[in-house]
């Protein structure tokens, strides 16, 4: 048997950037179900969070799992998930980008801290200057046209 340990650092906006997740009720009720739907698709998400236009998840990736296979599972079936629940009255989706970082053993506990404090981080913070942010922090910049 395999021993991996390899987490990686998701980032994902809805689509435009619409803030859906508006309420606080709403963030909590899609993290636990993003949570326990993974679960049962054998995807292992260590934190869970984000804020009203965006959602941070840190991932332990399993034997036979890619960064963009867990990124479609959790993004498309969350979005009809969503949508079944009627939080909101036009058609929720998420957009099709995300970032994806490493995370090393020594830098968890601060992504653990960094994901479960988006509440508070985005009243100072606003998510275009955090996405900016994590342009600049990881270079993505040399990525783009």
């Amino acid at each position: 048997m395999p021993y991996i340990k390899v987490f990686i650092h998701y980032v994902w906006t809805t689509k435009g950037r619409q803030p859906f997740l508006r309420t606080k009720d709403i963030r909590e009720a899609v993290w636990m179900h993003i949570k326990e739907n993974a679960k049962h698709k054998g995807i292992y998400i260590d934190t869970i969070g984000g804020f009203s236009e965006h959602c941070h998840c840190l991932i332990s990736l399993g034997t036979g799992q890619t960064i963009e296979k867990i990124a479609q599972l959790i993004k498309g079936e969350s979005s009809f998930w969503i949508n079944k629940q009627s939080f909101i009255k036009s058609k929720f989706a998420w957009q099709d980008e995300y970032f994806a970082v490493s995370v090393s053993e020594k830098g968890v506990d601060n992504v653990r801290k960094y994901i479960l404090g988006q509440e508070e981080h985005h009243k100072l913070v606003s998510f275009a200057d955090e996405y900016n942010d994590f342009i600049e922090k990881y270079g993505f910049k040399d990525f783009k046209d």
